[in-house]
């Protein structure tokens, strides 16, 4: 499982003209289900989404997560992230997951981040053709990755 997650002042995601997900201060990520994903790298995943200390603390260190400031997340589905980029002029799709994983893993991750969050949780649509605007603060941004472990490996 991959996640691009900005620290933003705000975002949103608008399918065909409509806003379908909308947050202020906290956490736009962009997230990114791999063939091999599980439920542990769901729930792994959430943990790290809302526990990452990425925002400052009063002496201006990034000693903060989204749970300590009570900021806002917006989850946004992009498969795209999940491209293999290292050969050629076109990105490969191979190991991002089946769509009914995808959505199914990406569901699993809102529930979760819900538990905690509540209605400071926003998504985009999974499938849709999204425009996602966002202020990127500072700009913060890092790439996360739980990758599935193979035995012997």
């Amino acid at each position: 499982m991959i996640a691009l997650l900005q620290r933003v002042t705000e975002g949103r995601v608008e399918v065909n003209g409509a806003v379908v997900g909308q947050i202020g201060a906290g956490l736009l990520v962009l997230l990114a289900v791999e063939r091999m994903d599980t439920g542990t790298q769901a729930d792994r995943m959430v943990d790290r989404l809302l526990g990452y200390r990425v925002f400052e603390d009063p002496a201006g260190r990034m000693n903060l997560s989204l749970v300590d400031t009570g900021g806002s997340l917006l989850l946004v589905p992009q498969f795209t992230l999940a491209a293999d980029t290292t050969k050629g002029m076109r990105p490969s799709f191979t190991a991002a997951a089946a769509p009914d994983l995808g959505l199914s893993l990406f569901d699993h991750v809102v529930r979760r981040a819900r538990a905690t969050l509540g209605d400071r949780v926003a998504t985009g649509r999974f499938g849709a053709n999204m425009q996602v605007s966002l202020t990127n603060d500072g700009p913060v941004t890092f790439w996360l990755r739980n990758a599935v472990e193979v035995a012997g490996a």
